[in-house]
């Protein structure tokens, strides 16, 4: 679902991030978690509809959702000319640093 509507795996999209063994939904954008939102609501509602049971047919709905959140977020970035996936994240400056600040 992640790779459809972003079009990276979650391995890439962490490694875009600068991540290692954080939580990368901790790190997302506010666009980021919102179109993550989107492709699950609707996988969920897809799944439902379609009275889908377990994975494989799972993956269907999974496509169908993450499709739909990738129409929206590709709308939003040709509005506003660039991209909402980002390397941003909310790592902690690093203790060097921290102290360094700490003395002024």
């Amino acid at each position: 679902m992640n790779q459809e509507w972003s079009d990276l795996s979650v391995k890439d999209h962490k490694n875009l991030k600068g991540l290692k063994t954080q939580n990368l939904r901790d790190h997302m954008s506010e666009e980021e978690l919102i179109f993550t939102a989107l492709a699950e609501i609707s996988t969920r509602r897809i799944a439902e509809t379609d009275e889908t049971k377990g994975l494989e047919e799972n993956k269907i709905p999974a496509k169908k959702g993450g499709k739909i959140a990738k129409d929206a977020r590709v709308a939003l970035e040709k509005k506003i000319g660039k991209s909402v996936i980002t390397g941003e994240n909310f790592l902690p400056k690093s203790k060097k640093n921290f102290k360094s600040r700490k003395n002024f």
